[in-house]
Protein backbone atom coordinates (compact mmCIF):
# COMPACT_ATOMS: atom_id res chain seq x y z
CA UNK A 1 0.00 0.00 0.00
CA UNK A 2 1.01 3.61 -0.49
CA UNK A 3 3.18 4.77 2.48
CA UNK A 4 1.67 7.20 4.98
CA UNK A 5 3.33 10.61 4.64
CA UNK A 6 4.25 12.53 7.81
CA UNK A 7 4.91 16.24 8.21
CA UNK A 8 7.05 17.08 11.27
CA UNK A 9 6.68 20.48 12.94
CA UNK A 10 9.82 20.76 15.04
CA UNK A 11 12.99 18.67 15.05
CA UNK A 12 14.39 19.09 18.54
CA UNK A 13 14.81 16.41 21.18
CA UNK A 14 11.53 14.64 20.40
CA UNK A 15 11.29 15.37 16.67
CA UNK A 16 14.77 14.04 15.94
CA UNK A 17 14.00 11.01 18.12
CA UNK A 18 10.87 10.29 16.07
CA UNK A 19 12.89 10.39 12.84
CA UNK A 20 15.54 8.07 14.29
CA UNK A 21 12.99 5.51 15.47
CA UNK A 22 11.07 5.59 12.18
CA UNK A 23 14.26 4.95 10.21
CA UNK A 24 15.81 2.40 12.55
CA UNK A 25 12.63 0.35 13.03
CA UNK A 26 11.07 0.99 9.63
CA UNK A 27 10.47 -2.67 8.81
CA UNK A 28 8.98 -3.54 12.20
CA UNK A 29 6.77 -0.42 12.25
CA UNK A 30 5.53 -1.14 8.73
CA UNK A 31 4.59 -4.68 9.70
CA UNK A 32 2.60 -3.42 12.69
CA UNK A 33 0.94 -0.52 10.89
CA UNK A 34 0.11 -2.41 7.71
CA UNK A 35 2.06 0.01 5.53
CA UNK A 36 5.21 2.12 5.62
CA UNK A 37 5.32 5.41 7.53
CA UNK A 38 7.65 8.02 6.05
CA UNK A 39 8.59 11.59 7.00
CA UNK A 40 7.97 13.70 3.91
CA UNK A 41 8.73 17.20 5.22
CA UNK A 42 10.20 18.83 8.32
CA UNK A 43 9.55 22.46 9.30
CA UNK A 44 11.99 24.10 11.72
CA UNK A 45 13.24 27.56 12.66
CA UNK A 46 16.92 26.67 12.31
CA UNK A 47 17.70 24.19 9.54
CA UNK A 48 21.41 23.84 10.34
CA UNK A 49 20.71 23.10 13.98
CA UNK A 50 18.03 20.59 12.99
CA UNK A 51 20.35 18.73 10.63
CA UNK A 52 22.88 18.41 13.44
CA UNK A 53 20.27 16.84 15.74
CA UNK A 54 20.29 13.39 14.13
CA UNK A 55 22.74 11.09 12.27
CA UNK A 56 23.34 11.65 8.57
CA UNK A 57 21.57 8.36 7.78
CA UNK A 58 18.41 9.92 9.21
CA UNK A 59 18.53 13.54 8.03
CA UNK A 60 19.87 12.91 4.50
CA UNK A 61 16.52 11.55 3.42
CA UNK A 62 14.50 14.43 4.88
CA UNK A 63 13.32 17.69 3.30
CA UNK A 64 13.83 20.63 5.69
CA UNK A 65 12.21 24.04 5.45
CA UNK A 66 11.20 27.05 7.54
CA UNK A 67 7.59 27.32 6.41
CA UNK A 68 5.31 25.64 8.97
CA UNK A 69 2.17 26.44 6.98
CA UNK A 70 3.59 24.76 3.90
CA UNK A 71 3.65 21.50 5.85
CA UNK A 72 0.07 21.65 7.13
CA UNK A 73 -1.16 22.77 3.69
CA UNK A 74 0.72 20.09 1.73
CA UNK A 75 -1.98 17.86 0.12
CA UNK A 76 0.36 14.85 0.10
CA UNK A 77 0.85 14.84 3.87
CA UNK A 78 -1.52 12.50 5.74
CA UNK A 79 -0.50 13.19 9.36
CA UNK A 80 0.89 16.38 10.88
CA UNK A 81 3.14 15.67 13.86
CA UNK A 82 3.34 18.75 16.10
CA UNK A 83 6.50 18.59 18.23
CA UNK A 84 7.44 22.27 18.37
CA UNK A 85 5.91 23.17 21.75
CA UNK A 86 4.21 26.40 22.78
CA UNK A 87 0.52 27.16 22.77
CA UNK A 88 0.02 29.98 20.26
CA UNK A 89 1.55 29.11 16.89
CA UNK A 90 1.16 25.40 17.67
CA UNK A 91 -2.58 25.86 18.25
CA UNK A 92 -3.02 27.75 14.97
CA UNK A 93 -1.10 25.11 13.01
CA UNK A 94 -2.96 22.20 14.58
CA UNK A 95 -6.34 23.78 13.87
CA UNK A 96 -5.27 24.55 10.30
CA UNK A 97 -4.15 20.93 9.82
CA UNK A 98 -7.49 19.71 11.13
CA UNK A 99 -9.38 22.09 8.84
CA UNK A 100 -7.34 20.66 5.95
CA UNK A 101 -8.58 17.18 6.86
CA UNK A 102 -5.25 15.97 8.26
CA UNK A 103 -4.80 13.80 11.30
CA UNK A 104 -2.63 15.20 14.09
CA UNK A 105 -0.18 13.62 16.54
CA UNK A 106 1.19 15.87 19.27
CA UNK A 107 3.37 15.66 22.37
CA UNK A 108 2.30 19.12 23.55
CA UNK A 109 0.69 18.79 26.99
CA UNK A 110 0.34 22.54 27.54
CA UNK A 111 -1.47 22.93 24.22
CA UNK A 112 -3.98 20.21 25.08
CA UNK A 113 -4.47 21.21 28.71
CA UNK A 114 -5.26 24.79 27.68
CA UNK A 115 -6.92 24.35 24.26
CA UNK A 116 -7.77 20.66 24.05
CA UNK A 117 -11.54 21.19 24.22
CA UNK A 118 -11.45 23.42 21.12
CA UNK A 119 -9.03 21.16 19.26
CA UNK A 120 -11.00 17.97 19.94
CA UNK A 121 -14.28 19.64 18.92
CA UNK A 122 -12.72 20.75 15.62
CA UNK A 123 -11.31 17.27 14.99
CA UNK A 124 -14.65 15.62 15.75
CA UNK A 125 -16.38 17.94 13.29
CA UNK A 126 -13.76 17.32 10.60
CA UNK A 127 -13.74 13.56 11.13
CA UNK A 128 -10.01 13.36 11.82
CA UNK A 129 -7.96 12.03 14.73
CA UNK A 130 -5.84 13.86 17.28
CA UNK A 131 -3.50 11.53 19.16
CA UNK A 132 -1.44 12.57 22.18
CA UNK A 133 0.09 9.61 24.02
CA UNK A 134 3.46 11.40 24.22
CA UNK A 135 1.92 14.41 26.00
CA UNK A 136 1.91 12.62 29.37
CA UNK A 137 4.72 10.60 30.96
CA UNK A 138 6.90 10.19 27.88
CA UNK A 139 7.16 6.55 26.84
CA UNK A 140 4.69 5.24 29.45
CA UNK A 141 1.45 4.26 27.62
CA UNK A 142 -0.83 5.75 30.28
CA UNK A 143 -3.19 7.46 27.81
CA UNK A 144 -3.84 4.20 25.99
CA UNK A 145 -4.32 2.39 29.30
CA UNK A 146 -6.98 4.87 30.43
CA UNK A 147 -8.74 5.20 27.07
CA UNK A 148 -8.73 1.53 26.14
CA UNK A 149 -7.25 -0.95 28.62
CA UNK A 150 -9.30 0.31 31.61
CA UNK A 151 -12.42 1.23 29.67
CA UNK A 152 -14.58 -1.26 31.62
CA UNK A 153 -13.74 0.48 34.90
CA UNK A 154 -15.17 3.39 36.79
CA UNK A 155 -11.95 5.23 37.65
CA UNK A 156 -12.02 6.26 41.30
CA UNK A 157 -8.70 8.12 41.45
CA UNK A 158 -5.27 8.38 39.95
CA UNK A 159 -2.03 9.73 41.34
CA UNK A 160 1.23 10.24 39.52
CA UNK A 161 4.84 11.34 39.64
CA UNK A 162 4.68 13.05 36.26
CA UNK A 163 7.55 15.52 36.32
CA UNK A 164 11.04 14.02 36.17
CA UNK A 165 12.88 17.23 37.10
CA UNK A 166 11.10 17.59 40.43
CA UNK A 167 11.41 13.88 41.16
CA UNK A 168 15.17 14.05 40.55
CA UNK A 169 15.52 17.02 42.91
CA UNK A 170 13.52 15.36 45.72
CA UNK A 171 15.43 12.10 45.29
CA UNK A 172 18.79 13.86 45.56
CA UNK A 173 17.66 15.89 48.57
CA UNK A 174 16.65 12.67 50.32
CA UNK A 175 19.67 10.55 49.35
CA UNK A 176 22.33 13.20 49.93
CA UNK A 177 20.71 15.42 52.55
CA UNK A 178 21.34 18.35 50.23
CA UNK A 179 19.51 21.68 50.16
CA UNK A 180 16.99 22.44 47.43
CA UNK A 181 19.07 25.21 45.82
CA UNK A 182 22.15 22.98 45.58
CA UNK A 183 20.28 20.10 43.95
CA UNK A 184 18.49 22.44 41.55
CA UNK A 185 21.87 23.75 40.38
CA UNK A 186 23.01 20.16 39.86
CA UNK A 187 19.86 19.35 37.87
CA UNK A 188 20.49 22.37 35.64
CA UNK A 189 24.10 21.29 35.10
CA UNK A 190 22.96 17.79 34.09
CA UNK A 191 20.33 19.17 31.72
CA UNK A 192 17.34 17.89 33.74
CA UNK A 193 16.22 21.42 34.62
CA UNK A 194 15.92 24.51 32.42
CA UNK A 195 17.74 27.77 33.13
CA UNK A 196 14.31 29.00 34.30
CA UNK A 197 12.99 25.92 36.12
CA UNK A 198 9.70 27.48 37.28
CA UNK A 199 7.57 25.43 34.89
CA UNK A 200 8.81 22.17 36.45
CA UNK A 201 9.43 22.97 40.12
CA UNK A 202 6.30 25.12 40.35
CA UNK A 203 4.04 22.23 39.34
CA UNK A 204 2.79 23.71 36.04
CA UNK A 205 4.12 20.91 33.85
CA UNK A 206 2.62 18.25 36.12
CA UNK A 207 -0.71 20.10 36.22
CA UNK A 208 -0.92 20.17 32.41
CA UNK A 209 -0.44 16.41 32.36
CA UNK A 210 -2.84 15.81 35.25
CA UNK A 211 -5.52 17.87 33.49
CA UNK A 212 -5.31 15.52 30.50
CA UNK A 213 -5.37 12.37 32.63
CA UNK A 214 -8.35 13.58 34.67
CA UNK A 215 -10.33 14.45 31.54
CA UNK A 216 -9.86 10.92 30.21
CA UNK A 217 -10.41 9.19 33.57
CA UNK A 218 -13.62 11.01 34.50
CA UNK A 219 -15.03 12.10 31.16
CA UNK A 220 -14.82 15.83 31.91
CA UNK A 221 -13.56 18.71 29.74
CA UNK A 222 -10.00 20.00 30.11
CA UNK A 223 -9.95 22.43 33.07
CA UNK A 224 -6.33 23.35 33.70
CA UNK A 225 -7.30 26.75 35.09
CA UNK A 226 -9.08 25.03 38.01
CA UNK A 227 -6.20 22.77 39.04
CA UNK A 228 -4.55 23.52 42.39
CA UNK A 229 -0.78 24.10 42.07
CA UNK A 230 1.92 23.96 44.71
CA UNK A 231 5.60 23.48 43.88
CA UNK A 232 8.60 22.07 45.72
CA UNK A 233 10.84 25.13 46.14
CA UNK A 234 9.89 25.68 49.80
CA UNK A 235 10.68 22.11 50.89
CA UNK A 236 13.59 21.75 53.27
CA UNK A 237 15.97 18.86 53.86
CA UNK A 238 14.55 18.72 57.41
CA UNK A 239 11.03 17.98 56.16
CA UNK A 240 12.34 15.23 53.88
CA UNK A 241 14.38 13.70 56.74
CA UNK A 242 11.47 13.87 59.19
CA UNK A 243 9.14 12.25 56.66
CA UNK A 244 11.69 9.45 56.19
CA UNK A 245 11.87 8.95 59.96
CA UNK A 246 8.10 8.53 60.05
CA UNK A 247 8.14 5.99 57.22
CA UNK A 248 7.20 8.31 54.34
CA UNK A 249 8.76 9.71 51.18
CA UNK A 250 7.93 13.16 49.80
CA UNK A 251 7.06 13.29 46.09
CA UNK A 252 5.56 15.97 43.86
CA UNK A 253 2.30 14.18 43.15
CA UNK A 254 -0.53 14.94 40.76
CA UNK A 255 -3.81 13.68 42.25
CA UNK A 256 -7.20 13.45 40.53
CA UNK A 257 -9.92 11.95 42.68
CA UNK A 258 -13.65 11.40 42.16
CA UNK A 259 -15.78 12.74 45.01
CA UNK A 260 -19.59 12.72 45.39
CA UNK A 261 -19.74 16.47 44.79
CA UNK A 262 -16.99 16.92 42.18
CA UNK A 263 -13.40 16.16 41.22
CA UNK A 264 -10.22 16.89 43.17
CA UNK A 265 -7.53 18.13 40.76
CA UNK A 266 -4.32 19.00 42.57
CA UNK A 267 -0.52 19.02 42.27
CA UNK A 268 1.60 19.44 45.39
CA UNK A 269 4.37 17.83 47.48
CA UNK A 270 2.88 14.75 49.12
CA UNK A 271 3.94 12.27 51.77
CA UNK A 272 3.60 8.66 50.54
CA UNK A 273 4.27 5.56 52.68
CA UNK A 274 7.81 4.39 51.90
CA UNK A 275 6.59 0.82 51.37
CA UNK A 276 4.53 1.85 48.34
CA UNK A 277 6.11 1.06 44.99
CA UNK A 278 5.45 4.57 43.71
CA UNK A 279 7.34 6.03 46.69
CA UNK A 280 10.44 4.22 45.40
CA UNK A 281 10.24 5.62 41.87
CA UNK A 282 13.32 7.83 41.96
CA UNK A 283 15.44 10.11 39.80
CA UNK A 284 13.88 11.29 36.55
CA UNK A 285 11.52 8.30 36.33
CA UNK A 286 7.74 8.76 36.18
CA UNK A 287 4.92 6.60 37.56
CA UNK A 288 1.12 6.70 37.67
CA UNK A 289 -1.17 4.66 39.94
CA UNK A 290 -4.79 4.21 38.80
CA UNK A 291 -7.62 2.86 40.98
CA UNK A 292 -10.43 1.23 39.00
CA UNK A 293 -13.52 -0.32 40.56
CA UNK A 294 -13.09 -3.63 38.72
CA UNK A 295 -9.33 -4.01 38.29
CA UNK A 296 -8.24 -2.39 41.55
CA UNK A 297 -4.89 -0.62 41.51
CA UNK A 298 -2.61 -0.66 38.49
CA UNK A 299 0.81 0.98 38.26
CA UNK A 300 2.50 2.36 35.15
CA UNK A 301 6.15 3.36 35.43
CA UNK A 302 9.05 4.21 33.14
CA UNK A 303 11.04 7.01 31.55
CA UNK A 304 8.81 10.06 31.43
CA UNK A 305 10.94 12.19 29.12
CA UNK A 306 13.86 12.08 26.74
CA UNK A 307 14.27 11.76 23.02
CA UNK A 308 13.51 8.14 22.26
CA UNK A 309 11.14 7.29 25.16
CA UNK A 310 8.88 10.15 24.03
CA UNK A 311 9.44 9.25 20.37
CA UNK A 312 8.24 5.74 21.23
CA UNK A 313 4.85 7.16 22.22
CA UNK A 314 4.69 9.46 19.17
CA UNK A 315 5.41 6.59 16.76
CA UNK A 316 2.83 4.41 18.55
CA UNK A 317 0.25 7.12 17.80
CA UNK A 318 1.39 7.29 14.17
CA UNK A 319 0.86 3.53 13.91
CA UNK A 320 -2.61 3.79 15.49
CA UNK A 321 -3.66 6.52 13.05
CA UNK A 322 -2.33 4.47 10.14
CA UNK A 323 -4.30 1.42 11.26
CA UNK A 324 -7.51 3.40 11.64
CA UNK A 325 -7.35 5.57 8.52
CA UNK A 326 -10.06 3.52 6.81
CA UNK A 327 -12.26 3.21 9.91
CA UNK A 328 -15.56 5.01 10.36
CA UNK A 329 -14.74 8.28 12.22
CA UNK A 330 -17.93 8.04 14.29
CA UNK A 331 -16.78 4.80 15.91
CA UNK A 332 -13.18 5.61 16.74
CA UNK A 333 -12.06 5.83 20.35
CA UNK A 334 -13.11 9.33 21.51
CA UNK A 335 -10.31 11.70 22.52
CA UNK A 336 -11.29 11.79 26.18
CA UNK A 337 -12.54 8.15 26.17
CA UNK A 338 -16.18 9.34 26.45
CA UNK A 339 -18.28 10.43 23.48
CA UNK A 340 -18.24 14.26 23.17
CA UNK A 341 -21.97 14.61 23.87
CA UNK A 342 -21.65 12.57 27.06
CA UNK A 343 -19.03 14.60 28.95
CA UNK A 344 -19.98 15.10 32.60
CA UNK A 345 -20.34 18.53 34.19
CA UNK A 346 -18.78 17.53 37.51
CA UNK A 347 -17.13 20.57 39.10
CA UNK A 348 -13.46 20.74 40.05
CA UNK A 349 -13.35 21.13 43.83
CA UNK A 350 -11.38 24.00 45.39
CA UNK A 351 -8.37 22.96 47.45
CA UNK A 352 -10.21 24.04 50.61
CA UNK A 353 -12.61 21.09 50.15
CA UNK A 354 -9.92 18.44 49.67
CA UNK A 355 -10.00 15.60 52.19
CA UNK A 356 -6.67 13.93 52.95
CA UNK A 357 -4.16 13.40 55.76
CA UNK A 358 -1.59 16.03 56.68
CA UNK A 359 2.00 16.46 57.90
CA UNK A 360 2.47 19.54 60.10
CA UNK A 361 5.82 20.82 61.36
CA UNK A 362 5.83 23.45 64.11
CA UNK A 363 8.73 25.32 65.67
CA UNK A 364 7.84 25.80 69.31
CA UNK A 365 9.45 27.19 72.45
CA UNK A 366 10.61 24.36 74.70
CA UNK A 367 8.26 24.96 77.62
CA UNK A 368 5.32 23.20 79.31
CA UNK A 369 1.82 23.46 77.84
CA UNK A 370 2.76 23.77 74.18
CA UNK A 371 1.59 20.31 73.17
CA UNK A 372 -1.62 20.67 75.13
CA UNK A 373 -2.46 23.95 73.37
CA UNK A 374 -1.75 22.51 69.92
CA UNK A 375 -3.71 19.30 70.45
CA UNK A 376 -6.67 21.25 71.85
CA UNK A 377 -6.76 23.50 68.76
CA UNK A 378 -6.66 20.47 66.47
CA UNK A 379 -9.40 18.74 68.46
CA UNK A 380 -11.58 21.86 68.35
CA UNK A 381 -11.25 21.81 64.56
CA UNK A 382 -12.29 18.16 64.40
CA UNK A 383 -8.80 16.97 63.43
CA UNK A 384 -7.50 13.76 65.00
CA UNK A 385 -3.80 13.00 65.36
CA UNK A 386 -2.30 9.82 63.89
CA UNK A 387 1.29 10.32 65.08
CA UNK A 388 3.36 12.96 66.82
CA UNK A 389 7.11 13.43 67.22
CA UNK A 390 9.06 16.06 69.14
CA UNK A 391 12.75 16.52 68.34
CA UNK A 392 15.27 17.30 71.05
CA UNK A 393 16.54 20.90 70.87
CA UNK A 394 20.15 21.51 69.96
CA UNK A 395 22.48 22.57 72.76
CA UNK A 396 21.71 26.10 73.99
CA UNK A 397 18.60 26.14 71.72
CA UNK A 398 15.14 26.92 73.12
CA UNK A 399 13.19 26.11 69.94
CA UNK A 400 12.14 22.54 69.12
CA UNK A 401 10.58 20.92 66.07
CA UNK A 402 7.23 19.18 66.58
CA UNK A 403 5.96 16.95 63.77
CA UNK A 404 2.31 15.88 63.62
CA UNK A 405 0.60 13.46 61.24
CA UNK A 406 -3.18 13.75 61.11
CA UNK A 407 -5.94 11.39 60.11
CA UNK A 408 -8.16 12.41 57.17
CA UNK A 409 -9.31 16.01 57.52
CA UNK A 410 -10.81 18.75 55.38
CA UNK A 411 -8.21 21.27 54.17
CA UNK A 412 -10.36 24.21 55.28
CA UNK A 413 -10.36 22.91 58.86
CA UNK A 414 -6.61 22.30 58.82
CA UNK A 415 -5.92 25.83 57.57
CA UNK A 416 -8.16 27.29 60.30
CA UNK A 417 -6.33 25.28 62.95
CA UNK A 418 -2.93 26.35 61.58
CA UNK A 419 -3.96 30.00 61.81
CA UNK A 420 -4.86 29.51 65.47
CA UNK A 421 -1.66 27.59 66.21
CA UNK A 422 0.49 30.31 64.61
CA UNK A 423 -1.20 32.86 66.89
CA UNK A 424 0.09 31.08 70.00
CA UNK A 425 2.94 32.97 71.66
CA UNK A 426 4.73 29.65 72.18
CA UNK A 427 5.01 29.03 68.42
CA UNK A 428 7.97 30.46 66.49
CA UNK A 429 7.28 31.22 62.83
CA UNK A 430 4.92 29.63 60.34
CA UNK A 431 3.67 26.06 60.37
CA UNK A 432 4.84 23.83 57.51
CA UNK A 433 1.92 21.89 55.98
CA UNK A 434 2.25 18.98 53.54
CA UNK A 435 -0.45 16.63 52.32
CA UNK A 436 -0.18 12.88 52.81
CA UNK A 437 -1.66 10.16 50.58
CA UNK A 438 -1.70 6.56 51.78
CA UNK A 439 -3.04 5.45 48.36
CA UNK A 440 -5.15 2.73 49.96
CA UNK A 441 -8.59 3.73 48.67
Amino acid sequence: MKPIQIGLLGFGTVGSGVAKVLVRNAEEIGRRAGRAIEVKRVAVRNIEKARAAAPAAVVDGLTFGNDMLAVVNDPEIDIVCELMGGTTLAKDLVLRAIANGKHVVTANKALLAMHGNEIFAAAQKAGVMVMFEAAVAGGIPIIKALREGLTANRIEWLAGIINGTSNFILTEMRDKGAAFADVLAQAQKLGYAEADPTFDIGGHDAAHKLTILAAIAFGIPMQFDKAYLEGISTLTREDIAYAEELGYRIKLLGVAKRRPNGIELRVHPTLIPAKRIIANVDGVMNAVVVQGDAVGQTLYSGRGAGSEPTASAVVADLVDVTRLLTADPEHRVPYLAFQPDRLADLPILPISEVETCYYLRLKAHDQPGVMADVTRILADAGISIDAMMQKEPAEDEKIVDIIILTHVAVERSVDTAIDRIEDLNTIAGRVTKLRLENLDK
